[in-house]
């Protein structure tokens, strides 16, 4: 094991509730903040704790996958490592250079060009110009911007711009890379060459902390997972254990889950559902069932999607759809008001345990992203096979045998 890249000892972060001023923040919030009228005397404020008494190492080489709820602290946490924000207490060693890779375009200027911003974000990195000019084409390459590299950022679309801070951070020989749940917003494509470069990264002895709701991707690139809860890492070890014991937690058999809207769109409602629209605990094995989510959209927002996915217990997603990849669809929410979608999934997931996933927003704003959304279980037939059950497979759906003489005058 090689010396340790992250050492972190009684880390805690708090916020204070109803704090309207960032602990950083720019002259337009102070001048908002000083004109903005004050209400009813003095708010009510308390305090909640993002992270506390959190204990991590992390050595060169390891690729490390942080797992947990929405709210869990996983991206403080790498707020906390990237240096973006301060711990309220504990101590946060990190060694070596950083890439960061926590939203679209960070640290990028929208009024510069694409290649004046990989020569920038290349020497905030601590890079020199000929280190850039070494890996430029390489960049340009995996960015796949070439004929934009001239054109100013603002200009480009979310996909572009991704794709280029990607590429910029995973170039530049980082020896600690950290990449939030970001790599959601790419297509299947990109995800797929993203996660071969991070795990190139962990192969070349640079060290990967990597947060994602893609629990399949956590325990294909990650050589050791922690479960965070509350603040609080609860586990911390091989990836493919922490990842079932992480979904044995969530197995819910309500069949439902309800959720707070904030925004102009949101998600108040998601269930299981039979072809008549009652509600299903656990559906059974071999039938089909309807996911349906209650969207509501406080405006019309143009170009709203929503993606519905569902991972197996051992982390494999075995359905991933989106309410745009059909052609000719119409408007997911034309207008302001509840609209209740629901994606019918055919008679293929095997007996077990599985969980819902949800994300709803446009190409260039996420209204909602959760990997949990709803927990159930897939109840085998009166008669099924234990062996049968249990045999390794991703989908079991219906199929059948034939059998027919051999015609000997064949081939």
């Amino acid at each position: 094991m090689g010396p340790s890249v992250i050492e972190v000892r009684g880390l805690g972060k708090r916020y204070v509730l109803g704090q309207q001023q960032a602990a950083y923040g720019s002259l337009r919030d102070a001048l908002v903040q000083a004109v903005r009228p004050r209400r009813g005397g003095r708010a009510a404020r308390g305090e909640t704790w993002a992270l506390r008494d959190v204990d991590l190492t992390v050595h060169q080489g390891e690729a490390l996958g942080l797992i947990g709820h929405n709210g869990a602290g996983k991206s403080t946490l790498l707020r906390i490592l990237s240096r973006i924000t301060d711990p309220t207490e504990g101590v946060v060693r990190t060694r070596g250079r950083i890439g960061v890779l926590l939203e679209v375009g960070t640290g990028f200027h929208p009024e510069l060009t694409g290649r004046e911003n990989i020569f920038l974000s290349g020497a905030v990195m601590g890079m020199t110009r000929s280190d850039i000019r070494r890996h430029y084409d390489d960049i340009v390459e995996f960015a796949g911007v070439e004929r934009f590299l001239e054109t100013p950022l603002k200009r480009y679309s979310s996909g572009m711009y991704l794709r280029l801070a990607f590429a910029v951070a995973a170039h530049l020989e980082p020896e600690l890379m950290l990449v939030d749940e970001i790599l959601a917003v790419g297509d299947i494509e990109f995800q797929r060459r993203c996660i071969e470069r991070m795990s190139q990264l962990s192969h070349e002895g640079r060290t990967v902390v990597f947060v994602s709701h893609d629990l399949g991707a956590i325990t294909r690139l990650c050589s050791r997972a922690a479960w965070l809860e509350h603040g609080r890492i609860r586990d911390d070890g091989e990836p493919k254990s922490i990842v079932r014991d992480y979904y044995s937690s969530l197995m819910s058999e309500s069949g439902e889950s309800h959720f707070e809207v904030q925004g102009a769109a949101g998600i108040s409602h998601v269930a299981l559902v039979d072809d008549d629209g009652g509600l299903l605990r656990s559906p059974p094995r071999g039938e089909p069932f309807s996911l349906q989510a209650r969207v509501v959209t406080s405006e019309r927002v143009p170009g709203l999607d929503l993606t519905m996915w569902l991972t197996a217990a051992d982390g494999v997603r075995v359905v991933s759809e989106t309410w745009s990849d059909q052609p000719d669809m119409p408007e997911l929410a034309p207008a302001a008001g509840e609209h209740v979608v629901r994606l019918h999934v055919p008679p293929l997931l095997r007996a077990g345990d599985y969980t819902l996933g949800l994300w709803l927003g446009t190409g260039s704003h996420h209204f909602m992203t959760d990997g949990g959304a709803l927990r159930f279980t897939v109840m085998p037939q009166p008669g099924d096979r234990q062996d049968w059950l249990t045999r390794s497979r991703a989908v079991q759906p219906e199929v059948s045998w034939s059998r027919a003489p051999a015609d000997d005058r064949a081939g």
